[in-house]
């Protein structure tokens, strides 16, 4: 049987422990919070899970030293910008073969690094212990035991089957792949531009308008994945344009929702209240913008997220953003001049 601790018991966190245990294994969920601990000790978790009772292998551990103790899969379901805070914690508490499971999506403030790369430094981990777990996957829906897919990436396969392997259930399917740049950078991008959409739709701009900006957005994503060494086909399946779509495009996503009260006129800090789930795009986009220009990439979506959330700029950006733009190819073309 397969030990496997999930460190973060927000939605996606509390959702994975669930598949991990429906996939067999036994269970460790560990809560900052003492409050959620102490309510995932009689199985529930209504703050982030409401409706939702876990099964008997998912054990609340107060304790992430006892969470991590001797597991097979320490999955690291904490927001981006805890993920270097826990590693550290993690790092020196591990089993020599276990495998460490990003499920953070965003890029490091101020270092600009991919989650990662901050669990190498943080945990002191060589690349082939950590896989990172990216695709469609609105917690909501997988929590409901609907049949979703997603992309389990390592530079090591072993460790991407391993940690496959604790999460394999008949509606939870992992693909593996090797390009771990391309699914961290399709899932730390793909929220920025699900903000973005949501402004549209806040500002009543129609599916064409959403359409064009998930698009863009795409090939922003695509241009700073491909200048860090991604394969471009990744950015087609299911961590690239699968992921991008659901989030843009579903009311089940916290940045998509975040972006559709911006758009409406709601304060930031407002906007982030109403709601437990941290809006990644919001906490990352500094870091994508400062990541791009230091390579050189052009990314007006992300660029135009942060001047409204950062900024303090109006939405109607978002028209310039998508409009005030050279006209040329869409795609290069010897006889398109």
């Amino acid at each position: 049987m397969t030990t496997v601790a999930v460190l973060g018991a927000g939605t996606w966190g509390t959702t994975f422990a669930q598949v991990c245990a429906d996939a067999g294994g036994q269970v460790r969920l560990w809560a900052r919070d003492p409050q959620v601990s102490a309510q995932l000790s009689h199985g529930t978790n209504p703050a982030y899970l409401p409706g939702i009772t876990l099964p008997d292998a998912v054990v609340a551990s107060p304790q992430l030293a006892d969470a991590v103790e001797g597991a097979d899969v320490v999955a690291l379901a904490v927001p981006s910008s805890q993920v270097r805070a826990v590693a550290e914690q993690v790092g020196h508490r591990l089993t020599p073969d276990a495998v460490v499971l990003s499920l953070a999506k965003g890029i490091e403030p101020g270092t600009c690094l991919r989650m990662s790369e901050v669990i190498q430094v943080a945990a002191g981990l060589a690349p082939e212990r950590i896989a990172v777990l990216s695709g469609p996957n609105l917690a909501l829906e997988v929590a409901a035991r609907t049949p979703s897919v997603t992309v389990l990436a390592s530079t090591d396969l072993t460790a991407a089957r391993l940690a496959a392997r604790a999460c394999a259930t008949p509606y939870f399917l992992t693909h593996l792949d090797t390009d771990v740049i391309g699914t961290e950078i399709g899932g730390a991008v793909k929220n920025v531009v699900a903000l973005f959409v949501g402004m549209a739709q806040g500002q009543g701009m129609g599916d064409n308008t959403k359409s064009a900006l998930i698009t863009r957005g795409l090939a922003e994503t695509i241009r700073l994945g491909v200048a860090l060494g991604a394969d471009p086909a990744t950015f087609s399946g299911l961590s690239g344009a699968g992921d991008l779509i659901a989030t843009c495009m579903s009311d089940r996503s916290r940045n998509h929702e975040v972006g559709l009260a911006l758009g409406r006129g709601r304060a930031l800090a407002e906007a982030l209240a109403e709601r437990p789930q941290v809006a990644e795009g919001v906490t990352t986009c500094e870091a994508i913008l400062a990541l791009a220009q230091r390579l050189h990439v052009d990314m007006p979506i992300v660029e135009a997220v942060v001047a409204i959330v950062h900024d303090g700029q109006l939405p109607a950006l978002i028209g310039e953003a998508l409009m005030a733009r050279e006209r040329k190819p869409e795609k290069p073309h010897p006889a398109v001049r």
